[in-house]
């Protein structure tokens, strides 16, 4: 199973929020810088991560991004479904107009299934404990923040 893109940048914002040391603030650009994204897109997936409580925004010079209380017990199976905005795994209804099988299709119900057991398998998956520090010391060195974790 494939996620979108979108999806894709918003955990790996979380997973670098997840790292950062206590009570540190990370802005948009630091974390674009980090996982390597643009900053509009990133900036998109905060605000939406945000919308959905994972996160707390400081406003101001010294302002920035943390986790939420509840970012930190956030799954990845819960986030992917608010998430992965795509409807069906398959392209039943296209630019072109639906699939003419489409009604009563057992394949669409059978995929649909599957995403859902995709999902549950993640659900036990908690974003704030994937990151460790051997994967981000050097992440957080190359965007010149304290590598401390």
């Amino acid at each position: 199973m494939r996620i979108n893109a979108f999806a894709d940048v918003s955990l790996r914002a979380l997973m670098v929020l997840a790292a950062a040391p206590e009570g540190s603030l990370l802005t948009t650009q630091n974390i674009a810088n980090a996982v390597e994204t643009p900053y509009n897109h990133v900036s998109k997936a905060m605000a939406k991560l945000r919308g959905l409580g994972l996160i707390e925004v400081e406003r101001g010079r010294t302002g920035g991004a943390r986790l939420s209380p509840a970012g930190r017990l956030a799954t990845v199976g819960q986030i992917l479904r608010e998430l992965n905005t795509r409807t069906d795994a398959a392209d039943c209804v296209a630019p072109g107009g639906p699939c003419p099988l489409i009604n009563e299709c057992r394949l669409r119900a059978a995929l649909a299934r599957a995403r859902e057991a995709f999902y549950s398998e993640l659900d036990s998956v908690v974003v704030s404990e994937l990151p460790h520090s051997a994967q981000m010391v050097p992440v957080f060195q190359m965007i010149g923040l304290r590598p401390g974790l």
